[in-house]
């Protein structure tokens, strides 16, 4: 395997496969609808989503109680807004902790 394939593998391992740090970031900045997440995260982030990844993931993260979810009506439309719940923020935090000390690590800095 070339350099360009190990490095796109994990760009797709710490990007794509784990998404629930990614929108819990998104998250921080306030409540988000699904289609809205996926274009903030290609914006912040410089990677798309699929939308049955990003449903899919937004529902295992609202059962496991990292979002909640309320409906809204805007421009007279129903849209299901996703936040971020204090449970959520703790796993944000721990999820940021757990990458920086991955970077120092590789970087040598123990």
């Amino acid at each position: 395997m070339d350099g360009e394939r190990h490095f796109q593998r994990l760009k797709s391992k710490i990007t794509v496969e784990i998404l629930w740090p990614y929108i819990l970031a998104i998250m921080e900045d306030g409540p988000v609808y699904a289609y809205e997440m996926q274009s903030s995260i290609l914006d912040r982030f410089g990677f798309e989503l699929g939308n049955v990844t990003s449903y899919m993931v937004l529902y295992k993260m609202e059962s496991d109680g990292l979002v909640e979810t309320e409906w809204k009506n805007v421009e007279n439309r129903q849209r299901k807004y996703y936040s971020i719940t204090k449970k959520g923020k703790s796993a944000l935090k721990n999820a940021i902790q757990i990458l920086e000390e991955t970077s120092k690590k590789l970087k040598g800095k123990n």
